[in-house]
């Protein structure tokens, strides 16, 4: 069997223990949603027993909407701290301290109700937002560089896999019989430090990523041995290969700073791209869909939402698998515009359930459909495609900009979504997801004439096709032409 396709013992402990800090993040993601009825509880119980009186409903909006929300703020912090460590501790190490974060958070959560304090819960969620916004940048980089080539799209798919199932661990475990009740939230919260205990013992098994080694340490021997243990074989010549000339390209490359990023005209249109590739998946509505699924599903007037709940979570599973096998088939781009005319077509659905339940009550099972498809057709384009495709827009020298620059627009229109959909829905009622839906068409229209195709095109070939479109006005020192793979037009 070729070595390239060959899927070895330690490739996949070294991916499947990465992934837990994918399905950390999931779960985290997912885990506010059941327990709120519960949790707001023992807001308002602490509350009076602090001030002797009972909490307006606003400020009771406002702590459950922070408690939410401040995820996004710690995931924003994170995101951009990615590079402080990948380059100076190496991709396992950095995965590695950063546990140290999972078990903080874990206490502050586990033990709020201990110490009758909504503030250390807020502060958990902070800090295990910090955890995340790290695991989303240090993750897919690692999977990434411990591939061979052949599986890259595959096993990059995983991230988004974890991310999900740890959203559905997350929704079965916050059933009232299990977890989601008065006496056990606290341990629903903290539970992180048991997924935390198990990436520390498993990733000191797991070798560092070669192209760190090789790259940035120049360490050829301990990379070629990584490389002989990760495929199987004692021929890596061609990986070794492969990695001493990205070694000699960035050499050739400078590191592009974020502010160069946005400076200079060449970046100008992946970078507009990339961007608003991010903000299609945060502002699809996705995130109001599982931040609030209960209490849509409730609404919606359905008897046991929590079982609503966890089936959205069955399909956006499901579905992640299925993008799994086609995105290497059918192409980003058609995946993408297929994902986001769908949710749109299941965001109109819903609004008209939504709309007409007072009047036919079969509506509320038209409106789990809505949710269900919304889910799916997410799940085909929108989920996966924007975490990736990012990397594959940009070479070497500028890449880990702009996936920082990717990464905190996606935080920033996370914390939004979660910080003002109650607010915009007690407004605009069952009408909200017109919003998305309108929101949805535009990035439509915009991935439709604005974004390229690149299933099975080389960096450089995408790059030149950047260069044709930025070409048509500027003139560009050949660094600049240079850091976009263009030395073959030079």
């Amino acid at each position: 069997m070729d070595s390239g396709k060959q899927v070895t013992f330690p490739l996949l402990m070294s991916v499947g223990t990465a992934v837990i800090g994918s399905l950390q993040f999931g779960y985290n993601t997912g885990v506010i949603n059941a327990p709120q009825k519960v949790i707001e509880r023992f807001i308002n119980e602490t509350w009076f027993e602090r001030y002797q009186e009972q909490i307006t409903k606003n400020s009771l909006t406002a702590i459950w909407s922070v408690a939410v929300a401040i995820f996004s703020v710690g995931g924003i912090f994170g995101s951009f701290s990615v590079g402080l460590f990948v380059n100076r501790f190496g991709r396992r190490n950095s995965m590695l301290m950063a546990n140290v974060l999972a078990f903080v958070a874990s206490a502050l959560m586990g033990f709020s109700k201990m110490a009758a304090s909504w503030e250390m819960l807020i502060a958990g969620r902070f800090v295990v937002g910090l955890y995340s916004g790290l695991s989303t940048g240090f993750v897919p980089m690692y999977v990434g560089e411990i591939s061979p080539t052949s599986l890259r799209g595959a096993l990059g798919t995983l991230h988004q896999l974890g991310i999900v199932v740890g959203i559905l661990v997350a929704q079965v475990f916050g059933m009232e019989a299990i977890m989601g009740n008065d006496d056990l939230w606290p341990l629903l919260l903290g539970f992180i430090f048991i997924p935390a205990v198990m990436q520390c013992i498993l990733l000191p098994m797991c070798p560092e990523s070669p192209r760190f080694l090789l790259i940035n340490k120049n360490e050829e021997n301990r990379a070629k041995n990584v490389m002989k243990k990760l495929r199987g074989t004692t021929d890596v010549s061609s990986d070794m290969q492969e990695m001493k000339e990205e070694s000699r390209q960035m050499m050739r490359e400078k590191k592009v700073t974020i502010l160069e990023l946005f400076r200079s005209p060449m970046y100008r249109q992946p970078l507009m791209v990339a961007v608003i590739l991010q903000l299609s998946q945060q502002l699809s509505g996705i995130n109001a869909v599982f931040y609030f699924s209960t209490r849509i599903f409730e609404k919606a007037g359905v008897e046991q939402p929590v079982y609503a709940t966890i089936g959205a979570g069955v399909v956006n599973t499901a579905f992640t698998v299925v993008s799994l096998f086609v995105v290497e088939r059918a192409g980003r781009r058609s995946l993408h515009l297929l994902g986001l005319l769908g949710m749109a077509g299941s965001a109109i659905l819903m609004t008209i359930a939504l709309a007409l339940l007072e009047k036919l009550k079969w509506m509320s099972y038209l409106s789990i459909v809505a949710i269900f498809a919304f889910v799916a057709f997410f799940e085909i384009g929108p989920g996966p495609i924007p975490w990736f495709i990012v990397a594959e827009l940009f070479s070497q020298g500028p890449r880990p900009s702009a996936m920082a620059v990717a990464g905190f627009c996606n935080w920033t229109a996370n914390f939004i979504v979660g910080m003002a959909f109650q607010y915009i829905e007690e407004l605009c009622g069952p009408y909200v997801f017109v919003i998305f839906t309108v929101l949805l068409l535009v990035f439509f229209v915009f991935t439709y004439f604005k974004v390229p195709e690149t299933k099975g095109r080389t960096f450089d070939e995408i790059s030149a096709g950047f260069r044709q479109t930025a070409a048509g006005g500027e003139k560009h020192s050949p660094e600049e032409l240079n850091s976009l793979g263009a030395d073959s037009q030079l």
